[in-house]
């Protein structure tokens, strides 16, 4: 599992293990981890022209003495001193070794002329060590002049830490930042690491462990072995009933390719048996695709709204969330969900435009603020809320998060959001908690548009197709 922190989490546990060695030790670390990483990205380190973008504090210390170890390694590296007040010791460290520092010509005008201009041009990688972890969003017209100038001659950015003007602990990026091809950071991933549209600006993240001792984490992400260990796997006394029997209430005369679909999610997971509870006209659709549903029956969870449109039945649905068997309430079912009830094994899966309506507030604001709607909307109804983007962002009741990072744009299909509906519900039916379902659910559903997307686009029937591989996968 991958375990996210705050600022100030991270900060205190610096604090905890600098006081416990030599000074200058963890900076040596992160600097040591940043230079191999360096190394790798450019697959070799002789005769690479290396620019480094340093501002004031420790940040910029890691990022020097980076640099004065590739120096010494054959590279070719220059420092841009975005600040007077740079880190000393790391700058003698960097001339020691061979390298050199250079200013902008001020940050008011934000202008890049001469020397400056010529080495980002001329530069294999650029290294942002502006800003670090501490650093509020946005950039300083002569840094974001140094960036816009590497972007422009498309030379790729390696971040340290995390990329500078990112709101680290929330994901959102509402000033210019930097886009990085790379980030390394350092003890542990930050939260912005695994939302978007932070996530997104950060490229690949490679981890360079310091020895850091940190609480339990309340963002994770999951990963294969996690996804293993809570995957429901049937042993030898297991029958189709205890397996999980889920009911679905999906689809409509408008949209009868929906239930067919979330029932293919459903089938594709670990559930023993599925009932359909519908028009008789969708049923005849759905088991014409699936014979081994059966009709309406006791049952252990239940996805809910799939293309229900006009034929949501809202009265019903409030009767099923107030009754014991957990729901997954998707699309049209959303409109049934208020905040009047305890509905804590209840499982939310709205896109962004839905969340936007059940807060009231504009869609715009929910894909800036992914982190913060997700979980103000698990609190205010008292459910665990999946909301679904290119990454996804699982909040429950109590406060915990968990982040999916593995999807693929493919997954952006029409029907994708009823297979994840239906995978869901079969993992609740099987035994997981909202939180749980949720997790595995949407990292699976990923898994498997990668697999349907191997050759070509992905349809949510091919996803659904691709599940029990991308599960079998898990175990070899």
């Amino acid at each position: 599992m991958r375990h996210a922190y705050t600022v100030e989490q991270v900060r205190a546990a610096e604090a905890e293990l600098m006081a416990k060695l030599p000074d200058g030790t963890l900076m040596q670390r992160a600097a040591t981890g940043l230079a191999v990483a360096i190394g790798n990205f450019l697959g070799g380190v002789y005769g690479a022209r290396v620019v480094l973008l340093v501002g004031s504090g420790d940040n910029g210390g890691d990022t020097l003495y980076a640099g004065a170890r590739l120096a010494r390694r054959g590279a070719h590296v220059t420092a841009v001193l975005l600040t007077p007040k740079v880190h000393e010791a790391g700058l003698a460290a960097l001339a020691a070794a061979g390298g050199r520092g250079i200013t902008t010509s001020g940050e008011v005008s934000g202008e890049v002329t001469g020397d400056v201009a010529h080495e980002i041009a001329a530069a294999d990688v650029v290294v942002d060590g502006i800003v670090g972890i501490g650093g509020r969003p946005g950039l300083r017209p002569d840094a974001l002049a140094t960036v816009r100038l590497a972007e422009q001659y498309g030379v790729p950015i390696v971040a340290v830490d995390t990329p500078s003007g990112v709101d680290v602990d929330t994901g959102e990026t509402p000033e210019p930042h930097v886009d990085a091809a790379f980030t390394v950071t350092f003890g542990t991933h930050k939260i912005c690491h695994l939302v978007d549209p932070a996530a997104s600006a950060c490229g690949p993240v490679h981890l360079v462990d310091i020895g850091l001792d940190l609480p339990p984490a309340h963002v994770q992400s999951l990963q294969d072995s996690d996804v293993r260990a809570l995957y429901p796997v049937p042993h030898g006394e297991s029958d189709k009933y205890s397996r999980g029997v889920l009911g679905l209430m999906v689809g409509s005369a408008e949209y009868p390719g929906a239930a067919v679909i979330a029932t293919a999610g459903a089938l594709g997971g670990p559930v023993g048996m599925v009932r359909y509870v519908g028009p008789d006209a969708v049923a005849a659709a759905v088991r014409e695709a699936h014979p081994e549903v059966v009709g309406a029956g006791r049952v252990q969870a239940w996805t809910i709204g799939s293309g229900l449109g006009s034929e949501l039945d809202v009265r019903r649905v409030r009767e099923l969330l107030d009754a014991d068997e957990p729901v997954v309430l998707d699309a049209d079912g959303l409109k049934a969900l208020d905040d009047s009830g305890d509905h804590v094994d209840v499982l939310a899966t709205p896109h962004a435009g839905e969340l936007a309506r059940l807060l009231g507030v504009e869609r715009s604001a929910v894909e800036a603020e992914r982190l913060k709607h997700a979980r103000l909307a698990a609190e205010r109804f008292d459910v665990t809320v999946l909301l679904k983007g290119s990454t996804t962002v699982i909040a429950s009741p109590d406060g915990e998060v968990r982040v999916n990072t593995n999807a693929t744009p493919w997954l952006a299909t029409a029907g994708s959001g009823d297979v994840l509906a239906g995978l869901c519900g079969g993992l609740l039916a099987s035994g997981l908690t909202p939180l749980d379902a949720a997790s595995v659910g949407a990292y699976l559903h990923a898994a498997a548009a990668h697999l349907a997307s191997a050759n070509g686009p992905a349809t949510a029937t091919t996803i659904a197709h691709a599940l029990p591989e991308a599960t079998r996968r898990l175990y070899v």
